[in-house]
């Protein structure tokens, strides 16, 4: 519902502090989730400057979780997802799968079938470039089956049920994630965390850990982020002097999630210092190992490296890593197109387009379905279709590739 005290009257900035204020956050966090600082916010939020162009203020919008645009610039409706594109096809199947109250009659499948079918839908996820639609036809039967195992078997067995069912609940995020269905993807966090409470695992504990943590930063929510990330890395520290690779590659991961979000909170080094930590446990993995859910493991930690000179606003070191990192043999089509997307934020915020064109255009060849619900992908796509010059058609191409309206 919009709010009746903000239909009309205030101008843009005014409507801005307003939604800001409400959600108790600062000038300063704000600037860092859209790329600004808190001085370019307290301009704007004043008055001193122009009102933000349409992908800045689609960025102002989703930092502050207004649905519609026309709440920050005033007029009729302007639904933000009318920018963004619709949800997935399989998205209706998939929640139909996952709000089902009853669970379904018939004979449990086999634990061990099961763990197999889960793992096969971590690879197959990897190895396309469409992965969410290789998703959606998976997960419904996936999810129904594990429901049916953990509710059927009993004592260790229904305990290696529910490890697996938190498995296919952290698999369903994958999919859900950048998708119009927050209330879902909510319902998956809880549900994957009890699961793995009950199976008393402490991988699935991890997994589920590190999933709730990003849904926490991806709602602006950083204290609670970094919270649920120390408590687990408390809770994980006594078992870790016997863990085994698989725990190893998630007790990293989670060091680098409270990397990921101090750099998104603007607090620079404290970002590093524990992205060295994640990097020197990064260095104690086998070589090869990739960690088929995090993708934890020691090329990944060039590409957290990028994200994390980004998200600092730290122009040169960002680009420092892109160069360096460009070209990685990340083994995950998905996961090498999330990483092109960052390279694309680095050359842009040092000014190249024409280099975050050519990353942006590389993402889309390695996984087309990634940049086509990367909120920050089709805000630069958009930008960069703006501008005057040689890049105008190749952007435009991308954008109408990507389904972004210019």
């Amino acid at each position: 519902m919009r709010d009746e005290r903000m239909e009309s009257g205030p101008d843009v900035g005014a409507r801005i502090r307003y939604f800001r204020e409400r959600r108790g956050m600062s000038r300063e966090v704000l600037g860092g989730l859209v790329g600004r600082s808190g001085r370019w916010v307290k301009a704007v939020e004043r008055g001193e400057i122009g009102q933000p162009k349409l992908p800045l203020l689609l960025s102002v919008a989703e930092a502050l979780k207004v649905r519609d645009i026309a709440e920050l610039v005033g007029g009729r409706p302007m639904p933000a997802d009318m920018f963004r594109g619709p949800g997935h096809p399989a998205l209706p199947a998939v929640r139909e799968a996952l709000n089902a109250v009853a669970v379904p009659p018939g004979e449990p499948p086999a634990l061990g079938a099961l763990k197999a079918r889960l793992d096969a839908a971590w690879r197959a996820r990897h190895a396309a470039p469409d992965h969410r639609t290789v998703l959606g036809a998976l997960l419904p039967e996936l999810v129904r089956d594990a429901r049916l195992a953990a509710h059927a078997y009993e004592g260790d067995e229904r305990r290696r049920a529910l490890a697996v069912l938190a498995g296919v609940y952290n698999l369903a995020q994958f999919f859900l994630a950048y998708q119009p269905s927050a209330d879902l993807l909510w319902r998956v966090v809880e549900r994957s965390l009890m699961a793995a409470e009950e199976a008393d695992d402490p991988r699935a504990f991890a997994g589920a850990v590190w999933l709730a943590a990003q849904a926490h930063r991806d709602a602006a929510d950083f204290d609670a982020a970094e919270a649920v990330n120390r408590e687990a890395l408390e809770r994980l520290a006594p078992r870790m002097a016997d863990a085994d690779t698989e725990l190893l590659a998630l007790w990293g991961a989670l060091h680098h999630e409270v990397a990921y979000t101090a750099a998104r909170s603007g607090r620079r080094g404290t970002a590093w210092r524990w992205w060295e930590k994640a990097d020197g446990v990064a260095r104690r993995l086998p070589p090869g190992h990739y960690d088929p859910m995090t993708s934890f493991s020691r090329v990944v930690m060039g590409a957290h490296a990028v994200t994390v000179a980004v998200e600092t606003r730290q122009g040169g070191e960002a680009l420092r890593q892109a160069a360096r990192t460009a070209s990685a043999e990340i083994p995950s089509q998905p996961r090498r197109g999330r990483h092109l997307i960052e390279v694309a934020r680095a050359w842009r915020l040092g000014g190249d387009k024409a280099a975050a064109l050519a990353s942006l255009k590389d993402a889309y060849v390695a996984a087309p379905e990634t940049i086509r619900f990367n909120g920050y992908a089709r805000r630069m796509a958009q930008d960069l279709a703006g501008e005057r010059g040689a890049l105008q058609r190749d952007a435009r191409e991308l954008a109408d590739r990507i389904g972004v309206l210019v």
